[in-house]
């Protein structure tokens, strides 16, 4: 695979950074960074050492600072199908990876910036983000997931408000909504995230895994359904080798050495 141009990636101990890095437009997402990411994110998936990602973008200024517009005013119509579809696809990928995935949302999280935050599972900005979804401001309106993802963390009225008005929230607002977990000193932003990787690596990586794959899809479905989801999951993880080490290690009073089986 040829190397990358708008995005670093770098491994550390069961974690990895990916860094959106097009310094000249905040950071701003195009067809080739949308490649990237499906790229990198195939990368994550196929290695087993890798648990947690933490995304964020390069720069002082933005995480993502939206699609780029100059790019979609060139576009026909048949270049934006294909457009959004592609953004649709590439973040649905990120949201369903079987790894946990960090916004360390770092600045400007605006429009498709947001949309690939709200794709991530967990939110940690720093005090200087700005979040929104201002593509009515522009005449588009948010289409990689954007109006469907909010609904669901924030309901119809607020997701609805966001996006008819296109406003832009500081990242205390935007944790008051939900929509960011926490908030956090910006020099502390990336230190803060991996503390949270750490807690994250220190448990079960299956049950984690099917944890994961419990919340995201039963949150889309019926809580009947979602309860045998639920279940059958349970019951997955309930067969490894971990589960037997973690509940022997709690009644042994001592720290779980889980190995992923």
């Amino acid at each position: 695979m040829k190397p990358f141009q708008y995005i670093k990636f770098a491994k550390g101990a069961g974690t990895a950074t990916i860094t959106i890095d097009r310094p000249e437009t905040r950071n701003a997402i195009n067809e080739a960074v949308l490649e990237e990411l499906e790229q990198v994110f195939a990368l994550v998936e196929a290695d087993e050492h890798i648990r947690v990602v933490i995304v964020t973008g390069g720069g002082e200024k933005a995480f993502v600072a939206g699609g780029d517009i100059a790019a979609m005013q060139r576009m026909s119509v048949l270049e934006g199908e294909k457009f959004v579809y592609q953004g649709q696809r590439v973040l649905s990928r990120i949201e369903n990876c079987s790894k946990v995935v960090i916004a360390a949302i770092n600045g400007y999280a605006l429009g498709g910036g947001m949309e690939l935050a709200l794709a991530c599972d967990i939110r940690i900005a720093s005090e200087k983000a700005v979040l929104g979804l201002p593509e009515t401001c522009i005449g588009l309106y948010p289409g990689w997931g954007g109006t469907q993802r909010l609904v669901r963390l924030v309901g119809k009225g607020v997701a609805k408000e966001l996006v008819f008005t296109g406003e832009r929230l500081s990242a205390q607002e935007a944790k008051e909504l939900g929509i960011v977990n926490k908030v956090v000193r910006h020099e502390e932003l990336i230190e803060q995230c991996e503390q949270l990787a750490a807690k994250i690596l220190a448990n079960s990586p299956i049950a984690v895994m099917q944890a994961k794959k419990a919340i995201n899809q039963g949150s889309e479905i019926s809580l009947d359904q979602a309860l045998v989801l639920e279940a059958e999951a349970w019951l997955v993880n309930f067969s490894t080798a971990d589960r037997v080490e973690g509940l022997r290690a709690f009644l042994e009073k001592r720290k779980p050495q889980y190995s992923g089986k």
